[in-house]
């Protein structure tokens, strides 16, 4: 029975990828941790890569070293990573993100931006943004190194 549950969930989760895919990414602002507001609309013609997560996600926790290699790697190609938070534990946060040495804003996100995005049921979700402003691809679920770069690398194409 559990691999069905886990085969309607990815299922469920792409067609819901499938259902924002082409759509323009719903512009936002909200506060970074440094108290800096921060907005999609910041970034016009660059590829952006937007993921939801929280401080006391295993998954999440686990892919954010990536990520924070991924962002040094392709900030220079004009790719932007903006990491939202959905938990309010500001501490528990920056400790993360300290000790992983992420550069790229991370930012705390809302019911609101949740709700912008098709809302968060789980996380980590990240929403890859082309260069026009438009969701590329949506992921559920911690991402790898390599899946990353892939995308990354495909959007860059375009």
């Amino acid at each position: 029975m559990r691999p069905i549950v886990v085969f309607l969930v990815v299922a469920a989760g792409l067609l819901m990828a499938a259902e924002k895919a082409g759509q323009v990414a719903p512009d936002f602002a909200l506060p970074s941790l440094e108290g800096k507001t921060i907005k999609l609309s910041d970034y016009p013609g660059k590829v952006v890569v937007l993921n939801f997560w929280a401080s006391w996600c295993p998954p999440c926790r686990r892919e954010i070293p990536d990520f924070a290699r991924v962002h040094k790697a392709y900030r220079e190609k004009g790719v932007v990573f903006i990491g939202i938070a959905v938990d309010r534990d500001t501490e528990a946060i920056k400790k993360i993100v300290s000790t992983n040495g992420v550069e790229y804003p991370i930012v705390l996100g809302d019911a609101k931006v949740q709700s912008l995005y098709g809302g968060i049921n789980a996380v980590p979700t990240t929403f890859f943004v082309d260069g026009q402003g438009k969701i590329a691809d949506k992921r559920v679920g911690a991402l790898s190194q390599e899946e990353l770069e892939g995308i990354l690398n495909s959007l860059l194409k375009k």
